[in-house]
Parts: structure tokens; C-alpha cells; sequence
């Protein structure tokens, strides 16, 4: 009796040092901020889905947009750093923290970071009327005709805008913003001929480049998208680094235990290596990454540095 109540203690003792020995034992929430259907919403379902199976529990998804990931993002890094409530989210996290510094939350020093998702490469994209066939052309074109060139995006503040707005400190081509409210209006500007130019997703672009009604000037920010391998990236085609490319990330609240960080980061590597959710994602134009909490919190700290300075140097102002 006496030995089985040491036995008894021993493994008690085992789960406590541990930290995540009986962890997940109840449901998990996953934070997506923003509405049904986007990306990072689309993500989430697949990731619990597969979670779920693997820890015998519900990951159940709950969306809370507004305020671009703020309202999330803020209940998340409030919530209780148990290991039961995450985030995920694109890294339209750090572009509005750079965009507008008293956002009620800090991706940086508030939040745990669990690992990198996926990757959601950019392309360059323009009208036909336009009369040029590659980026070198369209810098030349924009320096040449000062302002006389527009570009669309989807709204102030969001990837298409500050991904262009580096390219343009970066090439010294001068190209006019018309912002428009949604994604969708952007591209019919473009479609239309309204606007002559735009980076766009790449499974966006793609069937609009298929049918000749665009044309794809780069695609992929520092590499090659694998979807289309004769067309260089924006890096190589500008001759100077320019990376928009849209990363998604895994968090928790910060002081989230270790032993739970460590258990999260294993168990979603793995899902993320399976051929079914790597053919989930890849179908939303998005390649599954994965990583270490190292990576994704390097990558958070080294985007909020960029795009502050991007902001600053255009001036941006939010809406």
C-alpha cells in the first residue's frame, strides 16, 4: 500500500514538473480576428479539426474582428495564460501596432509566440493598358511619369498598401494609392482599368492572369512562388530585398508555461506536416511553414521594426 501511494506520487509529481503532462484535458479556443472565411479563419478550422483528433478534445474557433486584429488580439493577450486560449492571425498583427502604436495590444511584449503557420506569397500584377511586361519597366515607368501611375489596395494599412509603399522606398518609383474598402472592389478597379496596378495574393491573381486579363510582373517576395516557377520573384526583379509576403502566426498570452509552449509548437508541426492540411492550405495559396516559438517571435519583433519605419517614411496616416 504503502509503495503504490510513492508510485501514486511519483506521477503526480512527474505531471506537475512536466507542466502539460494532462494538458489539453478540457476544450481549446483559437482566436481568429477577423470574420468567417478569410484566410487565417480557414486556417484555424483545419489546424482544430486536426487537433482535435490528436488530443481527444474540441478546439473550438471563435472570431473576433475589428479594429484590424485589435479587438482579438487584445482578449487574447488578457486572457488566461493557460494554454487554452490562442490566436491565430496574419501579420496584419504588427502592420496595425505600426500603423497605429496605442492599439490596446503588444505583439511583442504580450503575447507568446507559438510558431509560424504558413506563408501567403504576393504578386505584382497590372492592367494590360499599362504596356509593360516587367517590373524593371514599371520602376522606370513610375520614375519617369511622377505620380501618374495608380495602384490599388484593398484599404489604408493593409498588406497590398504597405507591401507597395516598401516598394516604393525601396525602387524610388512614384505611384499614386486609391484605397478602396475590400479586396474585391480593388481588384474590379483593376480588372476594369480604373487602376493600372496592385499587388494582389497569389491565388487571387492567378486566374485573372490565366485568362489575359492581368499581368504578372513578379510573384513571391525574397523567392519564387513554387505555383509559378518562370516568374521571378519582387526581390529579383526590383535588384533591391522588398518582402510583403503575408505570414500567419500561432500565439498564446504571454507567461503561457514553457512545457505548454513546447507541447503546442510539437503537436502543431506535426499536423502541419500532414498531406491533407498541407493540401488545405495550398488550395487558399497558402504554403504551411511551421518552426519554432524562436521563429515566429524573431519574425514578429523584425516586422513590427519594418513596417514602423515604412509608416513613418510614407507618412500614413490611419483612417
Amino acid at each position: 500500500m504503502i509503495r503504490k501511494t510513492h508510485i501514486a506520487a511519483a506521477l503526480l509529481l512527474g505531471v506537475a514538473s512536466t507542466g502539460y503532462a494532462a494538458y489539453p484535458d478540457k476544450p481549446v479556443k483559437i482566436v481568429v480576428p477577423y470574420d468567417p472565411g478569410t484566410g487565417a479563419d480557414i486556417l484555424a478550422r483545419t489546424l482544430g479539426q486536426q487537433l482535435g483528433v490528436v488530443w481527444r478534445t474540441p478546439v473550438v474557433v471563435e472570431n473576433r474582428p475589428g479594429a484590424s486584429t485589435g479587438i482579438g488580439a487584445a482578449h487574447v493577450q488578457n486572457a488566461n495564460p493557460d494554454g487554452y486560449t490562442l490566436m491565430l492571425v496574419a501579420n496584419t498583427l504588427v502592420l496595425n501596432k505600426s500603423l497605429r502604436p496605442n492599439a490596446s495590444y503588444d505583439p511583442v511584449g504580450g503575447l507568446a509566440p507559438i510558431l509560424p503557420v504558413a506563408i501567403g506569397q504576393l504578386t505584382l500584377v497590372t492592367h494590360p493598358s499599362l504596356n509593360v511586361d516587367s517590373v524593371p519597366e514599371l520602376i522606370a515607368l513610375a520614375r519617369k511619369s511622377p505620380g501618374q501611375v495608380d495602384y490599388a489596395s484593398p484599404g489604408n494599412g493593409t498588406p497590398h498598401h504597405l507591401t507597395m509603399e516598401l516598394f516604393k522606398q525601396a525602387t524610388k518609383a512614384d505611384l499614386t494609392h486609391v484605397p478602396f474598402s475590400n479586396t474585391g472592389g480593388a481588384v474590379q478597379g483593376l480588372l476594369g482599368g480604373h487602376v493600372k496596378t496592385m499587388f494582389l495574393p497569389i491565388h487571387v491573381a492567378l486566374p485573372h492572369v490565366n485568362n489575359g486579363k492581368l499581368r504578372l510582373l513578379s510573384s513571391g517576395g525574397t523567392h519564387r512562388a513554387e505555383a509559378t516557377p518562370a516568374i521571378p520573384s519582387l526581390t529579383e526583379a526590383a535588384g533591391v530585398e522588398v518582402d510583403g509576403d503575408i505570414w500567419y502566426g500561432l500565439y498564446a498570452p504571454k507567461d503561457t508555461s514553457a512545457s505548454v509552449v513546447q507541447k503546442l509548437n510539437a503537436d502543431v508541426n506535426a499536423v502541419l506536416r500532414q498531406a491533407e492540411v498541407r493540401a488545405t492550405f495550398e488550395r487558399q495559396g497558402l504554403t504551411p511553414t511551421g518552426g519554432t516559438p524562436g521563429n515566429l517571435g524573431e519574425l514578429t519583433r523584425d516586422d513590427l521594426k519594418k513596417w514602423t519605419a515604412v509608416v513613418k517614411a510614407a507618412k500614413i496616416q490611419e483612417d
